[in-house]
C-alpha cells in the first residue's frame, strides 16, 4: 500500500458568515487547497465531503461550484468527526490504489441551522431529560476536580491559553485573548462551565489535497506524510464507566501510534477536540500525551502553551478557532501541516516534526461516544 501525503491545505476564516452559504465556504477552502498543492483541478480523481447539517448532496454542490463535477464523490457524516473521516476515507482510497490525488473537504454553516446551542435529536432520550453535551461535560469537570484535587481556576487556564493562540491566528473566530477572571465571570452554561468554556456555533470550510507517494514526488514535493488515520466508535457500556478517562480516545490513539510507528513522546504538537475546556484535559490524557490527572498542572506550568514542552491547540482549538462541525477535523490537519512546513507565523512551533490531530464527537444512547479519529502527520 502506498504512503499517503497531504500535498495542499486551505480553509476559510471561521466565524459567523450571514452573507455566505456552505457551498461558497466549501468552494473557497477547496480552491485554496488546490492552489496550495500547486496542481490543476482536473488532476483530482476523487473527493470526500464531511458535513453534519447541510442536507443532501453537499459535496456535489461544492464540486459543481468549482468545476469538478463528474468525479467520484462521497459525502461523509460522522458527527464532529465528519471532516476527519473524509480525510481517512481519502487516504484509504489512495492506499487501495483507487486514486492518486484526492480532495478531502469539511464544511458547515451552523448559524443558518441553529440560533443558539445545538439542540439534541428528538429521539435522544438521555438528552430530553437533561443529559445534553454541556451537562455531560459539566459533570465530568466536577468529577475531575474531585478525583485529582484541581480547581475551577486551573481549568479556566485552558480557554485562556486557547484564545490567546486564536488571537495569533487570522483564520480563527475569536481574535482577542481573555483573562482567568473573564472566564470565571462569564455567563453560566452548566455549573461549573461558563460561556468561555464552551465552543461556539461556527460557519466555515477546510480542505486538504491528499496523494500517493508517487504523486507527491511527481508534483510539488512539499507533501507532509499522513502516517496514521485511526477511527474508533464507542463500545456498549453495560455498567457505569469513568467520567475522567476516555477509553474511546485511548483506543484510537494507541491504534494510530502503532500504525505510525511513533509514541506519545515523539509528538511535537497536538490539535485536540476541546469542545469544552474539560474535554481538552480528558483528550490529551486519553492520548497519553500527559499523565492522567496531571494536565491542568502542566497547563499552569506553561507546558502546553506555545514555546512549552508540547503545545496543545496552537490554532486556538475549538474554543478559540471555532467549531463548524464538519470542517473541524480537516482544519486540525490544516494547522498541523502548516506547522510541520514551518508556515504558522506567530504560532510557529520550532522544530515541529510530528503532529497529532484528535477529533471526537457525538453520542448515542448506551455507548461511550459516537466517533473518534486520531491522525498522525510526520514531516
Amino acid at each position: 500500500m502506498s504512503d499517503v501525503y497531504v500535498l495542499g491545505v486551505g480553509m476559510t476564516r471561521f466565524g459567523k458568515h450571514p452573507d455566505r452559504d456552505a457551498t461558497d465556504l466549501g468552494a473557497e477552502a477547496a480552491l485554496e487547497a488546490i492552489r496550495d498543492a500547486g496542481i490543476e483541478p482536473r488532476q483530482i480523481e476523487g473527493a470526500y465531503c464531511g458535513h453534519v447539517f447541510q442536507g443532501m448532496a453537499m459535496g456535489q454542490r461544492v464540486l459543481a461550484h468549482i468545476g469538478l463535477a463528474g468525479i467520484p464523490l462521497t459525502n461523509v457524516e460522522n458527527v464532529c468527526s465528519s471532516g476527519a473521516v473524509s480525510i481517512r476515507e481519502a487516504a484509504l482510497s489512495i492506499r487501495a490504489g483507487e486514486h492518486d490525488v484526492v480532495l478531502a473537504l469539511g464544511v458547515e454553516h451552523l448559524t443558518s441551522r441553529f440560533q443558539g446551542a445545538l439542540t439534541p435529536d428528538p429521539d435522544d432520550v438521555e438528552a430530553t431529560v437533561g443529559l445534553t453535551m454541556p451537562g455531560i461535560y459539566a459533570m465530568r469537570a466536577t468529577r475531575y476536580f474531585e478525583d485529582y484535587g484541581v480547581t475551577r481556576r486551573q481549568l479556566a487556564l485552558i480557554p485562556v491559553k486557547n484564545k490567546a493562540n486564536a488571537a495569533r491566528n487570522p483564520m480563527a473566530q475569536f481574535q482577542e485573548a481573555v483573562t482567568v477572571e473573564q472566564v470565571l465571570g462569564a455567563r453560566p452554561i452548566a455549573e461549573p462551565l461558563g460561556k468561555l468554556d464552551c465552543s461556539p456555533v461556527t460557519d466555515g470550510g477546510a480542505a486538504a489535497i491528499l496523494c500517493s507517494a508517487a504523486a507527491a514526488r511527481r508534483l510539488n514535493g512539499r507533501g507532509v506524510r499522513l502516517a496514521a488515520s485511526s477511527l474508533r466508535t464507542g463500545t456498549v457500556d453495560p455498567e457505569p464507566v469513568s467520567m475522567t478517562f476516555e477509553p474511546l480516545t485511548n483506543a484510537a490513539a494507541r491504534d494510530a501510534y502503532e500504525r505510525a510507528g511513533v509514541g506519545p513522546g515523539d509528538v511535537s504538537l497536538a490539535e485536540v477536540h476541546d469542545c469544552f475546556s474539560i474535554a481538552e484535559a480528558l483528550r490529551v490524557e486519553g492520548c497519553e500525551l500527559f499523565p492522567r490527572g496531571g494536565y491542568l498542572h502542566a497547563v499552569e506550568r506553561g507546558e502546553a502553551s506555545l514555546g512549552g514542552r508540547l503545545p496543545v491547540n496552537p490554532s486556538g482549538g475549538l474554543l478559540g478557532k471555532g467549531h463548524p462541525l464538519g470542517a473541524t477535523g480537516v482544519a486540525q490537519v490544516v494547522e498541523i501541516v502548516r506547522q510541520l512546513r514551518g508556515e504558522a507565523g506567530d504560532r510557529q512551533i520550532e522544530g515541529a516534526k510530528v503532529g497529532l490531530a484528535h477529533c471526537r464527537g457525538g453520542k448515542a444512547a448506551g455507548v461511550e461516544g459516537a466517533a473518534c479519529t486520531v491522525q498522525i502527520l510526520v514531516r
